[in-house]
């Protein structure tokens, strides 16, 4: 028996290319990136009494701690004519006493005087979080994470997806899986708001693919310094099949996720029913809303199509991916060792891990040209 498992020690394993990159730290020592992951990522303890991770997952939801974050929040119109629409950036800010019953706690809008005074030559890092399925600003995960680094000097804000976090959707149009086009417009406007300031992005399940997706899309030509990912379901065709083997996977975790979906889609039925590819009835009494939403014809080519396992590799920047080996909807992902610029992270409770099979080399194909046609501005 493991005695470490029985005092809830999580073994965290890592893979990478065989000849990662190296990095300058800021006092001129010379590092690669596999070895600076390793450096700042902690050991894993985890209470031995939640010895799964349906347990984990289930205590962080009752569990209801809340750190203090404060937010304002921007509203931006979308530059892309393809994508019309609104979307909310809530930033993170000193505490403050401004209310707003139509936002969430601890969140107002910027006054017309802030909004023009947005903008600085600083070099503070700053910091881009991109939330779960349905969730946004006000999840407890991600406010852990604003909250150390706040108040480490660096900045911080939450890219909403539409129609969450208690936004107002002004199009017939939500997100999925591929929705870049709201993070590649804050991406650029941050860029020139804050030209000195390194800039860095952490995404977490779905949040994660679209960053995922949003990193291969740009390439080389990507404004991020680097990039975490948390519990990123790299291929959804393989993750939804997975979670449909038990059943917990099928009546816990996907009816979970599509009551979640739902009830966003009820909240903002009076403008996403305007969509002519939408079956409000079919919404209702099935899992039928993003594949008609975006032209789709099964769910399955919708999940084949929207999945980041394939964008990863035309990823060009620093990019830190880490979840639990026993997550029931994440896969390790072999390609992270095609890339030297690429580390991944797992923590297992088992007493066994099963690593997979690692690739070194180039990949010989373009990883978007299965993509659905994104018109990009």
């Amino acid at each position: 028996m493991d005695l470490w498992r029985l005092v809830g020690y999580a073994k965290a394993t890592f893979h990478s290319h065989k000849d990662p990159i190296v990095l300058q730290e800021k006092d001129g020592k010379k590092t690669n990136f596999l070895d600076f992951c390793q450096s700042i990522t902690p050991p894993c303890w985890l209470n031995p009494l939640l010895f799964n991770g349906n347990l984990q997952t289930t205590w962080t939801v009752v569990k209801g701690v809340d750190p203090l974050v404060y937010y304002k929040r921007k509203v931006f119109n979308a530059e892309c004519p393809a994508y019309a629409g609104t979307f909310a950036v809530d930033f993170v800010v000193p505490p403050h006493t401004d209310t707003d019953p139509t936002l969430p706690p601890r969140t107002a809008n910027f006054s017309d005087g802030e909004l023009g005074e947005i903008g600085s030559n600083d070099a503070k890092p700053m910091l881009i979080t991109l939330h779960g399925l349905t969730g946004g600003s006000q999840e407890a995960y991600l406010k852990h994470i604003l909250v150390a680094l706040y108040a480490e000097g660096w900045e911080a804000c939450v890219c909403n997806a539409r129609g969450c976090a208690q936004t107002k959707v002004t199009s017939d149009i939500l997100f999925n899986a591929r929705a870049t086009w709201d993070i590649r417009q804050l991406v650029k406007w941050l860029r020139e708001k804050f030209p000195k300031r390194p800039l860095f992005a952490i995404g977490y399940s779905l949040g994660a693919c679209i960053l995922v997706n949003y990193l291969g899309e740009e390439g080389d030509k990507c404004l991020l310094d680097a990039a975490v990912v948390c519990s990123n379901p790299w291929n959804l065709d393989v993750g939804s099949m997975a979670l449909q083997r038990t059943w917990l996977g099928l009546y816990g975790y996907s009816k979970s996720m599509a009551r979640d979906l739902k009830g966003l889609f009820e909240l903002h039925i009076e403008q996403l029913s305007r969509n002519p590819r939408i079956d409000v009835d079919k919404v209702r009494s099935a899992r039928e809303l993003q594949g008609p939403t975006w032209g789709y014809p099964t769910e399955g080519a919708y999940y084949r199509d929207a999945s980041s396992s394939d964008s990863l590799l035309a990823v060009r920047i620093p990019l830190f991916a880490m979840h639990a080996q026993d997550d029931p909807a994440t896969q390790f992902f072999e390609a992270m060792a095609t890339r030297v610029d690429l580390t991944y992270c797992q923590a297992e409770r088992r007493k066994w891990s099963d690593e997979g099979k690692l690739l070194n080399g180039d990949a010989s194909f373009d990883p978007m040209r299965r993509k659905m046609e994104i018109k990009i501005s």
